[in-house]
């Protein structure tokens, strides 16, 4: 599991995070993920886009997890 790092930051949106992590090459296919259902935070589907992602909070996508850290 890969791990990311908030840097000083209270949250990432979770949009943001699919983008920042590589693993959509845009924010509008990032968002369309997650709107269709595809996205996890914490084992369960996660369909908002702007959802906040907290310390220790776990984002799963297309088989792969990462773990947030402050």
């Amino acid at each position: 599991m890969e791990i990311f790092h908030l840097e000083n930051h209270p949250h990432v949106e979770l949009c943001d995070l699919l983008k920042l992590q590589g693993w959509n090459d845009s924010g509008a296919a990032a968002k369309n993920a997650i709107a269709d259902g595809y996205v996890k935070v914490d084992g369960k589907i996660e369909t908002r886009k702007r959802c906040k992602i907290l310390d220790g909070q776990t984002v799963t996508y297309n088989g792969q997890s990462v773990q947030v850290k402050a």
